[in-house]
């Protein structure tokens, strides 16, 4: 008889107007890695949020069965107390805090008199630091370390937790091949040492990698568990059971028609840190594409593709900005977002939440806001004409919502993506550069602004497409530039480029580098 650390039995919550979940059971075995999947809205990180307390028992119907006695959490606290700690996708983390504070932040390690233990904070933080493999002093700030190392921050903070389950929301999707197979590795080592995890991930080739078995919802229920016992699940079975149906292709045919003409084109870009303005971060690069042309960039993290992207956008980041941008042939000096706008260049950042949509503000606000001219009679806004054009891409890119008068923070992270891109083509650009267009979204939604992508290069719109995931961009891209270290390390059409030869170029770069230190 399986030895279950959780079940949860029959579990419905329902928002105003929308089922969440909808009588969903799922059963956890002690000390196995259990991962939960499935699309954006399927009701994943719901289910977790009751669970873990955030929403509190009384605001849905069924039971929560931990270590063989009937749950009622309250708030996060309640579950942490009985060593289940849930690590969002949104890292939960003060920047201007130094890693051990962040690390005991409302879990304060204190003197006989109260105060908080400094040498015992810094001390335990360096130990469950050690643990977690993250070799930097507990003293530095948040801000100071990078993404996949703050990752490891939020790991930490959990074990320090006394964690007997720990779950895992998408904990992969802003972390580069190589640091998200470090954190898949210790995932296992953590199972070897006895701890439970659930991990919620839309990369099914990590879910072969680390479950042992792995639960499908769709629409708020339970669709089907099935075991991973060689870890090689099939993955198509798993994205049926996802979608509804079957995904032949992952990637949508298109026809290549690439332009001879130049859309746009950068000539000795050189960027400098914002703060550290003696650090290049981007060293005189050279690119260019096409009308009707999809080009990637890769690289692994901390490469400067973002920086790249948020500089030629206005100069948006950075500081000491030299070179020249060309649209069309003509060269242009982009003072600032406005200006690049005008000029028919876009941006879609890889932070949605952060910089690219307001979560607080409609659906049909959200994609007006980047050219409100269109949707304006003599400098005043016309609601019409703004709520028309908002239910036009909502009915062209399959948004899920139940109007576009609903808040963006209320959808799933898919149909947040959408929206974004929505905003974006609203506002006409010659050019669109895409940041992790896809990270975080399940398969369907993938598949869905691939076709989005094709519609546009189809246009005769350029597409510069910045993507960690190197099947999407052999799979979408006319032509790869590949970046290390602020500098260009290689370029390769279609059909040249394979995974092995992009790393290959990384490390060739790298191994240059060292050899003229």
């Amino acid at each position: 008889m399986a030895d279950y650390i959780l079940e949860m039995k029959n579990i419905t919550k329902t928002w105003p107007g929308v089922k969440a979940l909808d009588d969903v059971n799922l059963q956890v075995e002690r000390g196995e890695i259990h991962a939960l999947v499935g699309e954006n809205g399927a009701g994943k990180s719901t289910l977790m949020n009751v669970l873990s307390g955030i929403i509190p028992f009384g605001e849905y119907t069924g039971d929560i069965v931990y270590n063989g006695k009937t749950c009622q959490f309250g708030k996060i606290k309640d579950s942490e107390n009985e060593g289940i700690v849930v690590i969002h996708q949104e890292l939960a983390l003060i920047p201007e805090l130094t890693i051990a504070e962040n690390m005991f932040l409302g879990n304060e390690r204190k003197n006989k008199i109260g105060k908080i233990d400094w040498s015992m904070t810094y001390g335990q933080a360096q130990e469950a630091m050690k643990r977690v493999g993250l070799k930097e002093s507990s003293s530095v700030l948040i801000k100071d370390i990078g993404t996949g190392k703050q990752q490891l921050v939020e790991i930490a903070k959990a074990l320090s937790k006394n964690v007997k389950l720990l779950v895992l929301d998408e904990p992969t999707s802003s972390l580069n091949e190589e640091d998200s197979k470090m954190l898949l590795d210790m995932l296992l080592r953590f199972k070897e040492e006895g701890m439970t995890a659930i991990i919620i991930t839309h990369k099914l080739n990590e879910v072969a990698y680390v479950a042992d078995r792995i639960t499908v919802l769709r629409d708020g229920s339970t669709i089907e568990t099935m075991d991973n016992p060689e870890h090689n699940i099939d993955e198509e079975r798993i994205i049926k059971g996802m979608v509804g149906r079957e995904i032949s292709n992952r990637y949508p045919s298109r026809e290549h028609k690439v332009s001879d003409e130049v859309a746009f084109e950068c000539k000795d870009w050189t960027v400098y840190h914002p703060v550290y303005t003696e650090k290049c971060v981007d060293n005189k690069i050279s690119f260019n594409v096409h009308k009707g042309e999809v080009v990637g960039f890769s690289g692994l993290q901390g490469a400067g593709r973002t920086e790249l992207a948020m500089s030629l956008f206005g100069k948006s980041y950075g500081s000491h900005i030299t070179g020249h941008e060309f649209i069309n042939g003509q060269e242009v000096n982009l003072k600032n977002e406005r200006d690049a706008i005008g000029h028919g260049l876009a941006y879609a950042t890889e932070d949605r939440k952060v910089n690219g949509l307001i979560l607080s503000d409609t659906i049909a606000r959200n994609t007006t806001m980047a050219k409100l001219a269109k949707v304006s009679k003599n400098g005043i806004l016309d609601s019409q004409l703004e709520h028309r054009a908002a239910q036009e891409y909502v009915d062209a890119m399959h948004t899920k919502t139940p109007s576009i008068d609903q808040m963006v923070g209320n959808l799933s992270g898919g149909n947040q993506q959408k929206v974004l891109l929505a905003k974006w083509m609203f506002a006409e650009p010659e050019v669109l550069i895409l940041d992790e267009p896809t990270r975080g979204i399940d398969v369907g939604a993938k598949y869905e602004i691939y076709c989005i992508i094709n519609e546009m290069v189809a246009q005769g719109k350029a597409v510069i497409m910045i993507s960690s995931e190197l099947p999407e961009l052999l799979g979408m891209c006319d032509r790869i530039y590949v970046m290390n270290e602020g500098e260009m390390a290689g370029e390769f059409t279609a059909e040249e480029a394979t995974q092995e030869k992009i790393m290959s170029a990384i490390l060739s770069k790298n191994r240059a580098q060292q050899g003229g230190n």
